[in-house]
């Protein structure tokens, strides 16, 4: 199919949904008591918060043991009003457990009412509401408490005594978006939003293991509230659907779907190159829905033409693949020459996500996935293309363990099976361990093998719960490329945490007694500070990281089982032997926002001229037994190569359903080896950037 006939079909395929959701008539209405019916729609509300407060002051016995204490407090209720109308309590505060009992008791005895609708369409609606103990007239509580609060915007002072509670009964399953199983699409600038809510003292959450499921997420963050928030009036179909929804939204009462284009359309100029502008012209779709509230599936396709800043065009043909492809254009994955100077690289993502219980959750599909706290990972990052994957979540007491197993590819001409690329596979446990209410420990697990000599999958890394290195062993030594590592954070407050990964991939004790600097010793680490709130202006997060790897990690003395997919590495994508510093700012305000990166780093690069062709331990592609020497190896070696990296982007979010952007930024970037060669080259670039984007995953362009 040709790009002008993909391109209409595009269009008519957006028309023509337009045109049908345009006949889903916008209408919400709260839950309606039996006597309320006649009254305006604006005052249903008031007529139901009345009812409650009407229906617990005529039932709620205070305990004799409450009364005799002479107790005076609250208790705090998070209850919801289910599509057939009746009355759940989902999480009871209260300082006696009597109280609990009653007021579970109360709520159990509530008439049946008409349920809210939306769309026309019975849905859920939750409330937070307190109960004054001695008990107060209803009409003097209603008055004095302004009604009942909904959507519950108490989520951060319930999440700050989770840990204690370890709750065991989660907030109820709401058919959409929002309280699903489907992923949130991880970016950088997205995830800042919650990120402070999900690190409260107090929450029993986990932060590691990305993307976030929403229904994970929600439990501190209330997306509902902050979709009214950023709400724009409009009166029209075009309106509503430009500012503030999907264009085709469709549910009933055990399913969903919407649908929405995608588009990352960019242009800017290069200092640099010698071509007159860079460009990106991506155009897609997104699916994404529910069936009943155990089954969720989200698929995106995008086709995509591009040309770039050069030092992003040199890079992304350094990667180069086999057979006629020139580049991989990084992160995204093989790309094919498009007119003279531009690229043709097609992507698609999707998953399906299964949660037989509240304890399991299953996924499987193609996609990223990342383990970490920082904006880098040295465990499993996203900045290789996507890969299919097979994932299992497990949560339960203080403890969230993430199975990973992926299919992987090597494309290099020198690995190539019968004119094929050959497929890797790797298998991944972390478990994350809440040990307080402040630190966090995490442990983590990889193994790599190759599909070569009929191997296939390796059914023993199957098991779940395996030690990796046992079974690396017992298969022979060579069979596999074993990667153990851990991981920590510590929560001095609600503004302020530190995190760190310690990644070990070989290690000789003896050697670093004597002082010799082995290549044996083969780690890397991550230290990292987050400030929320940062000098009190609220919604600005500042970030700073410093990572450092030794040389020859993540490579191995068997070409093929390096860490690494599509000639990109798995972790982080300067491979290995160099340090970084890392300095990020993000901030939000209503629609607008604003990001800014600084980057220093220190790199030890091959010379590959012919003369030098040692592997000075950069290179994960490369054999470690290329090495010019097995003592004094030290981060940097080779051509000692410093690089910054600045880039400050600032925008607004048009549509806040599909996270649709309009967007300008900076790029600063200055690559000063000490030495140059063919591959190894000094470069200064400033490149502009204006687009609209549809912010659905990280692209790291800081190489």
């Amino acid at each position: 199919m040709t790009k002008k006939r993909f391109n209409v079909l595009f269009l008519f395929f957006v028309i023509h949904y337009g045109i049908y959701a345009q006949t889903i008539v916008y209408n919400e209405k709260p839950p309606v008591f039996e006597g309320c019916e006649s009254l305006e729609i604006d005052a249903l509300q008031a007529c139901f918060n009345h009812n409650v407060y009407k229906h617990i002051y005529n039932n709620f016995n205070v305990p004799p043991e409450v009364i005799e204490e002479n107790f005076k407090g609250e208790v705090s209720v998070l209850f919801e009003v289910d599509t057939l109308g009746g009355f759940k309590v989902v999480h009871i505060n209260a300082m006696y457990d009597a109280l609990k009992t009653e007021t579970k008791r109360v709520f159990s005895n509530f008439p049946q009412v008409k349920p809210a609708t939306y769309n026309g369409l019975p849905t859920y609606k939750q409330y937070a509401m307190t109960i004054r103990i001695p008990l107060t007239n209803p009409m003097a509580n209603y008055e004095n408490s302004n009604g009942l609060d909904d959507d519950i915007d108490n989520l951060e002072q319930e999440s700050k005594m989770e840990f204690d509670r370890v709750i065991s009964e989660p907030p109820s399953n709401r058919n959409n978006r929002f309280s699903s199983q489907l992923n949130i699409p991880f970016t950088h600038t997205y995830y800042a939003k919650f990120d402070r809510n999900m690190n409260l003292l107090g929450t029993n959450s986990h932060t590691a293991s990305k993307p976030f499921r929403f229904d994970e997420v929600s439990t501190y963050y209330n997306f509902n509230k902050e979709q009214d928030n950023l709400k724009r009036e409009a009166n029209t179909w075009g309106a509503k659907k430009f500012w503030n929804e999907h264009l085709v939204q469709i549910e009933g009462e055990d399913y969903w779907f919407t649908i929405d284009p995608i588009l990352d359309l960019q242009v800017g100029k290069d200092t640099e190159a010698e071509f007159n502008t860079t460009y990106n012209n991506t155009r897609g779709i997104l699916i994404q829905g529910g069936l009943g509230n155990k089954f969720n599936f989200y698929a995106s396709v995008f086709e995509s033409q591009g040309r770039f800043a050069k030092y992003v065009n040199d890079y992304a043909e350094s990667l180069k693949a086999f057979g006629p492809d020139p580049a991989i254009i990084p992160g995204r994955g093989i790309a094919k020459r498009f007119k003279d100077d531009s690229y043709d690289y097609p992507v698609a993502e999707a998953y399906m996500s299964y949660t037989p219980s509240k304890f399991i959750n299953i996924q499987f599909g193609h996609g990223k996935n990342f383990i970490g706290d920082g904006y880098r990972s040295l465990f499993l990052s996203d900045v290789a293309s996507p890969s299919p994957f097979l994932k299992l979540n497990t949560t339960f007491w203080k403890i969230k363990y993430t199975n990973t197993w992926m299919w992987l590819r090597d494309v290099r001409p020198e690995v190539t099976v019968d004119g094929a690329y050959l497929t890797k596979y790797m298998a991944n446990h972390f478990l994350s361990w809440n040990v307080s209410e402040r630190l966090n420990l995490g442990f983590f697990e990889s193994v790599l093998w190759a599909n070569t000599n009929n191997r296939g999958f390796d059914i023993n890394y199957l098991n779940p719960i395996i030690f990796y290195r046992a079974i690396e062993f017992e298969t022979g030594q060579g069979a596999g490329n074993a990667i153990v590592g851990a991981s920590a954070k510590y929560k001095f407050n609600d503004h302020v945490n530190m995190y760190g990964q310690f990644i070990l991939d070989e290690f000789s004790l003896s050697d670093i007694k004597a002082g010799e600097k082995s290549w044996k010793n083969k780690y890397g680490y991550q230290l990292g500070l987050k400030y929320y709130n940062a000098f009190k202006v609220d919604n600005l997060l500042l970030q700073m990281e410093y990572n450092r790897i030794r040389p020859y990690t993540y490579s191995h003395n068997t070409v093929v089982l390096n860490y690494g997919h599509n000639n990109q590495s798995m972790a982080h994508l300067w491979g290995a032997n160099f340090s970084e510093f890392v300095l990020l700012g993000h901030y939000h305000y209503k629609r607008w926002f604003a990001d800014a990166k600084l980057i220093f780093g220190k790199r030890g690069m091959d010379f590959n001229d012919g003369t030098d062709n040692y592997s000075y331990g950069g290179d994960i592609y490369r054999n470690y037994n290329e090495r010019p020497y097995d003592s004094g190896v030290k981060v940097g070696q080779g051509i000692d190569a410093n690089s910054f990296y600045g880039n400050l982007q600032t925008g607004y979010v048009i549509n806040t359903a599909t996270n649709l952007k309009l967007f300008a930024d900076i790029t600063v970037r200055n690559f000063n080896p000490e030495a140059t060669t063919n591959s190894t080259f000094k470069s200064d670039t400033v490149w502009f950037n204006l687009g609209l984007r549809t912010d659905l995953f990280n692209w790291y362009l800081d190489f």
